[in-house]
């Protein structure tokens, strides 16, 4: 008789930033962790965000038991909707993680059958053959929590996002003495965050940013425009401090930093005095107003980028607005952040930002935290998670430093398996995983061929050929009419023109006095237009021919 193993499944953010979800299964019984998504990449043409793929989880046989949210963000919780959609079970998660998870089941009109159980940090739930531990963590939003699992082979711990500041601004610290606990109790696998593997010494304090806030604040000759992740809450709440310590009124600029400010509020977890907050319309000709708002990487269509190119219906830079971007960009996204800094500085605003100025710390340990949590943990297996495959390789590297030997490391990515027993881990088998894309309302229903099909049409172009034939000889009746879009500028192209169109006329006489297949004198005419095309220009416009029969 085979002997049973209990089986780690990452199904995203082993190999990207974000994307985080994962599960452990135990003769078929399933537990999740985290439903997060990622944003489009700059190549990802038309995608509004990529979810994991669950089609694992849906396999006959498989029972899921529940999911657990470690915290609230967008990496973590963000395709919780997509995936209750096709998997409805019970949801795990502390008071603030489940309050932000509500904003977006109710936006996909899923909130009211949605089974939503909240858990403190400290609290132990037991879902078939886990038992969940919830350990308190510092990181940046309020509420987070790590996992201590105890399972038939032995206790898998998932840090999630921390860092290992010892005196944390708002909330509690990150509780080391319990993970120290763990690693006396026995821990089989540490599963621990790599976003910042690459980054040498300690996070730094979100206290150390307090009077660098308060000089700008104290200076600023005019408006204060403050960025940050939508769910920094800790970041936030300084905002919110400073602002009313400088008698200056608030405004709150879009939807989702709109929705984590208000939820914070009503859950106790951000402290607002009175009359401080307005609307951004009633604050628009206020020299000394604070705009809070989401963007800090670069998305087009979000508040700031709208803002900093003069394209907002409310409130637009202006010279003498001093803005910090309180955020790092996730990477991918520089180029983004770079254009909205620019736009910034053309309009007159000076810019405070974390590659030039100290108005950022990071939510992530850097590697002294790292090792001092596997030095805490003493885990027997190790694997990296959260992050590209360099911050995963370079996190093994540091366990291998702090005394793991490289028979207990394992660097996997999305969809690689693992097989634990209690004295064993081996890769294991390839599973179904990887990006599903959501594209306005469509999910899934764009697939790699679209998008290498978007990046054909971006970079090169369209050219469309219609021609109607006879039906019986196949005779020409009518055309070709070349269309151009992208390819090439038509007043400047008459000559190019003209010659594809008589290739194109000498392509389809070929065929005539016979009764052609349609897809055969289509593929005829697209040939020999790019093979021309190509001649003459070098360029591979997207060629859709049209052959109509008569």
């Amino acid at each position: 008789m085979t002997e049973p193993k209990l089986r780690y499944v990452p199904l995203g953010g082993l190999g990207e930033v974000g994307l985080n979800m994962w599960a452990l299964e135990w003769e078929g019984q399933v537990l999740v962790v985290d439903a997060g998504l990622m944003f489009p990449t700059e190549e990802m043409l038309g995608v509004d965000l990529v979810i994991p793929d669950v089609s694992w989880l849906l396999e006959e046989g498989r029972r899921v038991l529940g999911i657990f949210l470690t915290h609230g963000h967008e990496d973590h919780i963000g395709a919780l909707a997509f995936v209750l959609k096709r998997l409805n079970v019970p949801v795990y998660g502390t008071r603030m993680t489940l309050g932000l998870a509500r904003h977006r089941l109710k936006e996909h009109r899923i909130l009211r059958e949605s089974d939503l159980r909240e858990v403190r940090a400290g609290d132990r739930v037991q879902l078939g053959p886990f038992r969940v531990e919830t350990v308190a963590v510092c990181h940046s939003i309020p509420d987070g929590v790590a996992l201590a699992i105890q399972t038939p082979v032995g206790r898998v711990v998932y840090t999630s996002d921390f860092k290992l500041d010892p005196d944390p601004l708002y909330g509690p610290p990150t509780d080391l003495e319990r993970f120290r606990k763990l690693g006396d109790e026995g821990v089989l696998l540490l599963l621990s965050d790599s976003t910042n593997a690459e980054r040498p010494g300690v996070s730094g304090k979100e206290r150390d940013l307090v009077p660098v806030f308060e000089e700008i604040f104290r200076d600023a000759p005019g408006r204060i425009v403050v960025c940050t992740f939508a769910s920094n809450i800790h970041r936030i709440q300084q905002v919110v401090s400073l602002a009313a310590r400088h008698g200056r009124r608030l405004a709150v600029v879009g939807r989702s930093i709109q929705n984590a400010f208000e939820t914070a509020r009503e859950l106790g977890h951000l402290e607002v005095p009175p009359g401080l907050v307005a609307r951004i319309e009633d604050l628009a000709g206020d020299p000394r107003a604070v705009l809070l708002s989401a963007g800090s990487q670069g998305e087009p269509l979000s508040a700031l980028s709208r803002f900093a190119a003069q394209r907002h219906n409310l409130v637009n830079v202006q010279a003498g607005d001093w803005v910090l971007l309180s955020a790092r960009p996730i990477p991918g996204n520089e180029r983004l952040v770079n254009r909205t800094i620019n736009n910034l500085y053309r309009h007159g605003a000076r810019v405070f930002s974390a590659d030039t100025d100290h108005v950022h710390v990071s939510g992530h340990a850097h590697r002294d935290e790292l090792r001092q949590l596997l030095e805490a943990v003493r885990p027997r297996y190790f694997i990296p998670v959260h992050g590209e495959y360099r911050q995963l390789v370079m996190h093994a590297e540091l366990a291998r430093e702090a005394g793991i030997a490289d028979d207990r490391r394992l660097v996997v990515e999305d969809g690689r398996a693992v097989d634990l027993t209690d004295d064993s881990m081996r890769a294991g088998e390839e599973i179904s995983a990887g990006f599903v894309f959501v594209d306005g309302v469509g999910i899934g229903d764009v697939e790699r061929v679209v998008l290498r099909d978007r990046r054909h049409l971006a970079g090169d172009g369209i050219l469309v050929i219609t021609v109607a034939v006879d039906r019986e000889n196949g005779a020409v009746l009518s055309g070709p009419e070349l269309i151009s879009r992208g390819f090439i500028e038509k007043d400047t192209s008459e000559d190019l023109m003209r010659e594809a169109r008589e290739e194109v006329l000498a392509t389809v006489r070929k065929f005539q006095g016979g009764r052609p297949e349609s897809e055969i004198l289509r593929e005829a005419v697209r040939d020999a237009a790019s093979r021309l095309l190509h001649k003459r220009t070098r360029r591979r416009p997207m060629v859709i021919p049209v052959v109509t029969e008569i």
